[in-house]
């Protein structure tokens, strides 16, 4: 995920432009459900990554859904494989996650969030649009969910879950950001006030 602080304020504020094409079954967006065609790169410092981690496991997709692992640090410039050897993803062959984003956009100008959904024999990135790959793992690709898989986003509780959702990322996950990346005392007080307030 990525973000800035507002100088001003000394207030982080992230940046929620995503890349948000979709892998569907019908392949509406050109991207379709297709076995070993894609790579979910994660990294487990990231909570919204984790939230992909669970539900491709809940949901048994391991075995059409290959997953690579960025460490849990990166630098200036992107997420780094570098818990893999020799620093490289072993079916993309990049060193930065970077590399996907700019195969898809050389200009990319965004943050280089995880997780991102690549398309291996392209290597560029599809979507890194967070909340929407774990709604279409549940929906899109439910033709190879595992026997006894559960029903994650059950359409009678969709909105429920869509609210909590919500909350949890501005209130919950964006707000240990918020109290990290503040650059004034009085912005740090103000988030983490917020943020226990919501736990």
């Amino acid at each position: 995920m990525a973000g800035s602080s507002d100088a001003s304020q000394g207030e982080f504020e992230r940046d929620t432009n995503y890349i948000t094409d979709r892998i569907t079954a019908d392949g509406r967006d050109g991207w379709p459900v297709e076995p070993d065609r894609y790579r979910l790169i994660v990294a487990r410092a990231c909570p919204w990554a984790n939230r992909a981690i669970i539900v491709r496991r809940l949901l048994g997709l391991e075995d059409v859904l290959s997953m690579g692992e960025c460490g849990p640090t990166h630098d200036e410039r992107s997420w780094t494989f570098d818990l893999d050897p020799g620093g490289v993803d072993s079916v993309l062959g990049y060193e930065r996650l970077q590399q996907a984003f700019f195969a898809r956009q050389p200009d990319y100008p965004r943050g280089i969030t995880v997780p991102a959904i690549v398309d291996v024999p392209t290597k560029q990135v599809v979507t890194n649009d967070f909340a929407q790959i774990t709604i279409d793992f549940s929906l899109e690709w439910s033709a190879h969910h595992r026997d006894g898989a559960p029903e994650l986003y059950p359409e009678h509780l969709r909105d429920e879950i869509d609210e909590i959702a919500e909350r949890v990322f501005h209130e919950v996950n964006n707000g240990v950001y918020r109290c990290g990346f503040a650059s004034s005392q009085s912005a740090y007080d103000q988030s983490y006030e917020r943020l226990f307030a919501a736990l």
